[in-house]
């Protein structure tokens, strides 16, 4: 006998089944054409990306790159003007400044003299000068000025010290591949026992004849030795362009009753004044007037190398990098002669 009720059973769960597989199926297709990109999307979305991200990445690139160098600019001013201030003040002190003539006579008494030191080193500025030294001279006789009780019953004194600021290009890694100003000293002691004198000092000589120019000319230094001071730098990042006939030229002529230093001749001479190799460079040079004991100084900087391994040289179309600064200055000491 048939058994209906159990065919309308099987029929109700089997309808369902089939409904459900099929709905199923639907989606799957559905979903299987709508879900992801295609390969062509994705390469024509990188190819807009990088036509909008590549000009934005360099406009970045460019804005940081013109900071750095603006801020190297600042930097480089500020240095050449205090250094320029440190050496005014030093020269108010000058009793005599030598003149180009004066560098000729005298630089091989000076430190980096050799033939090969000369294309390194330049003497720029010398002069001589009375420098001030407080509460160190007793005023009873056998006492002492050590301590700050003692120093009151003590006098102040001066003494005479030779002022020498070099242009320095070398190859020391400590410091930029531009140019540097350096700064030595030699002092003479003070008291009858010549306390504090610095090894090579000796003081010129103002006996015999002639006038102070021809007598300074004459100074000879004592023995140098490993205790001798050094050249201390003052400031670097000082131009290292060289004189040329058409990018850089040599500076104007000084004014009349001054003398350049260091001398720039038309036709190579073989003077002591006038730079050679490396230091033949006019970004660090000063006009002389030796009777007046005045002086005017001249720097100039080169910004590229602070941010450049290898800095450019100076050229018109760049040279808001390359800031300059003057002074004029005349020494307030004087030495007598007869």
């Amino acid at each position: 006998m048939l058994n209906i009720s159990k065919l309308q059973v099987n029929n109700k769960v089997t309808i369902p089944l089939r409904w459900l597989k099929r709905e199923s199926n639907k989606n799957t297709k559905q979903s299987d054409k709508t879900s992801g990109f295609t390969l062509i999307e994705l390469l024509v979305a990188m190819i807009l990306a990088s036509l909008i991200l590549t000009p934005l990445l360099g406009f970045m690139i460019n804005i940081m790159q013109a900071d750095r160098r603006e801020q190297a600019k600042t930097s480089t001013q500020q240095e050449v003007k205090s250094a320029l201030d440190f050496i005014a003040r030093d020269l108010e002190q000058a009793v005599y400044i030598y003149d180009a003539d004066g560098i000729d006579k005298i630089r091989s008494q000076l430190p980096k003299s050799t033939t090969d030191d000369q294309k390194k080193y330049f003497p720029v500025l010398v002069f001589w000068k009375r420098q001030y030294i407080e509460k160190v001279i007793p005023i009873a006789k056998g006492a002492k000025c050590e301590s700050d009780a003692q120093k009151k019953d003590c006098d102040d004194t001066y003494v005479y010290s030779l002022v020498a600021y070099y242009l320095i290009k070398d190859d020391n890694s400590t410091w930029s591949k531009a140019a540097r100003i350096g700064r030595f000293q030699l002092s003479d002691g003070y008291g009858e026992n010549k306390v504090n004198k610095d090894v090579g000092f000796k003081e010129f000589e103002l006996k015999g004849i002639g006038d102070l120019k021809a007598k300074m000319n004459k100074w000879e230094s004592d023995t140098y030795s490993a205790n001798t001071p050094g050249i201390v730098t003052l400031v670097d990042y000082i131009d290292q362009t060289k004189i040329n006939t058409t990018s850089n030229p040599k500076p104007a002529e000084c004014p009349t009753g001054m003398q350049q230093i260091p001398d720039f001749p038309e036709a190579t001479e073989d003077k002591n004044a006038v730079a050679t190799g490396d230091v033949n460079t006019a970004s660090f040079h000063v006009c002389v007037d030796s009777i007046n004991t005045v002086a005017e100084v001249y720097l100039r900087g080169n910004a590229f190398a602070r941010i450049e391994n290898t800095p450019p040289e100076f050229s018109k179309e760049r040279k808001i990098y390359f800031p300059q600064a003057r002074i004029r200055v005349e020494g307030r000491g004087f030495v007598f002669t007869k």
